[in-house]
């Protein structure tokens, strides 16, 4: 049974002293510095670079809360990454603090939030760059088919439990949606001819990069890690907006990630990226990932992951510059374009909405 409080009320020593240790058992945090293989040849810090940090603290704090009871071991999956804003580019040299706490969970699944701390260790100053919700299930060791209970957590008060809930049932909607649409091919494009295609189109930056899932890339199951999964995807997603404008680009945001399908040790994965839309200042691109199963159980290739990546271009001062627009040719590519305005302005109406109250104030 949860222990809820229907009202934050005072609490007694000994409470606190139990809600101090829930919580340390409740949250993990990773530090690390910012090197010239993690950035851009601008210095700006690649997003995957970020997600993988991310990924490995929701990790860490998920299966350490779903083996903290007694019972069959198992290892978290990751199922699902809600919309990511990159609020501040990190640079080299720079220490990344990943601070990852629970804040939901259903019978099945884990809700983890991640703030990410840039830090400037010359000046001591902080700001934050990242925040981001994961949501995990637990696998067992035994049977990586087996999807285990998970302990649930105690809530300082109702209105928490509640809140958690409807954020589940709202993901769980999401994921359907996406898994309903997630039919559609990107053939991929490795050795292009771009001396045939028109600049500035969605063929011209269409790309594609094929990886061989290593024991390296793997948890203790055999199956990717879904940080190294959204490396690579964010590395696809920068070479599409590289080669769309020709200049600097940073992650400027992740919309939800859904992780349809587990990928085993061996398999070749393709990750393809086309652009769909663009604003004044924005790049939208659709990333997808398949996997070509053959080693020890062939089967047809099958959608593991998929996602939307927006990206901004800067100058090498840093600031936004305008962004070419997209040339959309085909009946599809204009109908994905319509559907990648409807997702910009959704999001910059929400945007707007949160800021109203601290202009208010």
């Amino acid at each position: 049974m949860n222990e809820c409080n229907s009202k934050p009320g005072p609490r007694s020593g000994s409470q606190i002293q139990r809600l101090s240790l829930f919580l340390t058992r409740m949250a993990c945090q990773l530090i690390g510095i910012m090197r010239p293989d993690d950035a851009n040849i601008a210095g700006n810090v690649h997003g995957g670079t970020i997600l993988k940090m991310i990924e490995e603290a929701g990790a860490i704090i998920s299966t350490r809360h779903c083996n903290s009871q007694s019972g069959e071991r198992c290892v978290s999956a990751l199922a699902r990454v809600e919309r990511t804003d990159f609020l501040s580019p990190m640079c080299i040299g720079e220490v990344a603090h990943v601070s990852a706490e629970i804040t939901y969970t259903s019978k099945h699944s884990v809700e983890v939030q991640v703030n990410v701390l840039s830090e400037n260790i010359l000046t001591g100053a902080k700001r934050v760059t990242n925040r981001a919700t994961l949501w995990y299930v637990p696998l067992s060791l035994k049977n990586v088919d087996k999807v285990l209970e998970v302990p649930p957590i105690q809530y300082a008060w109702k209105e928490l439990e509640e809140e958690g809930k409807k954020r589940y049932e709202e993901q769980k909607l999401e994921r359907l949606v996406t898994k309903q649409r997630n039919g559609d091919i990107i053939f991929p494009v490795i050795n292009p001819d771009r001396q045939t295609k028109e600049p500035y189109t969605v063929g011209y930056s269409q790309s594609s990069l094929i990886h061989l899932v290593g024991p390296s890339d793997c948890t203790l199951h055999g199956f990717v890690h879904g940080g190294v999964t959204m490396k690579l995807m964010d590395e696809v997603a920068g070479i599409v907006a590289a080669r769309h404008c020709k200049t600097n680009i940073v992650t400027a945001s992740v919309d939800a990630i859904n992780f349809h399908e587990k990928i085993k040790k061996g398999c070749i994965i393709t990750i393809s990226g086309r652009m769909t839309f663009t604003s004044n200042k924005s790049m939208e691109i659709e990333v997808f990932v398949d996997a070509d199963p053959f080693v020890d159980e062939p089967k047809e290739r099958y959608r593991a992951v998929s996602a939307f990546f927006t990206y901004v271009s800067l100058s090498k001062e840093g600031k936004p510059l305008p962004v070419p627009q997209l040339v959309v040719e085909t009946e599809e590519e204009k109908s994905r374009f319509e559907d990648g305005k409807g997702r910009y302005l959704q999001t910059k109406a929400k945007r707007q909405a949160q800021m109203q109250p601290l202009t208010q104030q």
